[in-house]
């Protein structure tokens, strides 16, 4: 039995699914002719309560479109230090929009207002452009780590004073919605643009969406295009968010249930360091400084248990779809057996 838990990922299609997708009725979606498309990008834009939402082959190329469409070459985008833009998006940001990238030394991946107002370039024509405020929920570097909504208000707030964008990289945000009691109304009422990832907690295998207003979507489609994303029968993946929006969402909270029993044995481990805190399917922790990471791993791997390193003797592991109960004891048993 191999338990993967290097990210939630790595989830395959469950027989459901499979069968929805194979159900689906599809058309060429580059003449905006698959219904199934169509039906999902509704179906989100609705619950966000934006106009307009496009599906995209992953969470990467929404993300960078979004950052095309709010800012020009040489524009500056606020963002946290530990931001997937800027750690994990091959340099998208520079590469693809010419713009630089304003790093917030935040919490977890997380930031204030204050930090904010203090990150805003002033305006005078040597300093670059301030045009966007990026935001992570959850923050993947920072544990899954959900915001507070009350500081996003705040940021908001700064965003409309100071005439800036206001994007939120929501790759993870049907956790931070579970584990916060949240809607995704209360998102859309604050972000001028979403990313959402259905190819994470929700187990589909490729997808994510960007939804927004009627103004700064209008040529959403045409940098998809630009960035090679545009799809045909895209209606089979589609199909997979349907129903992964149906019968994956409530479910994430059996997945920060385990992943804080995970953290409970882990934190009574003398090898152990430090668990940092845990809200939903993310758990990242510090081996003591004289424990052997790659040997504390390999102990992980002959029991064919995998999980991910990120440096400095810290690793990671993530619950998901495909960790079964009894892949949970398994773990759990074989965590508290180790020396």
């Amino acid at each position: 039995m191999t338990i993967d838990l290097r990210s939630d990922t790595v989830t395959k299609p469950t027989k459901d699914m499979l069968d929805a997708m194979m159900q689906a009725k599809v058309g060429d979606d580059v003449f905006r002719e698959d219904p199934t498309v169509n039906a999902l990008e509704q179906r989100v834009a609705n619950m966000f309560g934006k106009s307009n939402a496009l599906f995209f082959p992953s969470g990467t190329m929404a993300n960078q479109t979004a950052l095309k469409l709010h800012t020009n070459p040489g524009d500056q985008v606020i963002c946290d230090k530990y931001a997937h833009i800027y750690n994990y998006e091959s340099g998208g940001a520079s590469f693809n929009s010419g713009i630089s990238c304003k790093l917030i030394d935040g919490g977890r991946g997380m930031f204030n207002a204050e930090q904010v107002i203090d990150a805003i370039n002033p305006d005078a024509y040597y300093y670059s452009q301030t045009s966007l405020v990026a935001i992570e929920n959850t923050t993947n570097k920072g544990g899954g780590a959900c915001w507070d909504f009350n500081e996003i208000k705040k940021i908001r707030a700064i965003c409309n004073d100071n005439n800036l964008g206001l994007h939120l990289d929501g790759a993870r945000i049907w956790n931070a919605l579970v584990a916060k009691n949240e809607t995704t109304e209360q998102y859309g009422g604050v972000f001028d643009t979403i990313s959402v990832c259905l190819s994470k907690g929700l187990g589909c295998p490729i997808g994510s969406i960007l939804v927004g207003g009627p103004e700064i979507m209008k040529h959403a489609i045409r940098i998809r295009k630009i960035f090679g994303g545009n799809m045909r029968q895209a209606g089979y993946l589609a199909a997979a968010g349907l129903y992964a929006l149906d019968n994956h969402v409530e479910r994430l909270a059996g997945d920060h249930k385990k992943a804080k029993e995970v953290g409970a044995v882990l934190s009574g481990l003398s090898i152990i360091k430090t668990v940092e805190p845990i809200e939903t399917n993310i758990v990242i922790f510090e081996l003591d400084r004289g424990v052997d990471e790659n040997a504390f791993v390999q102990k992980l791997v002959d029991k064919d248990i995998h999980i991910i390193s990120m440096g400095s003797n810290k690793l990671r592991m993530v619950t998901h779809l495909d960790y079964t109960d009894t892949m949970h004891d398994t773990l759990l048993s074989t965590l508290q057996a180790i020396i």
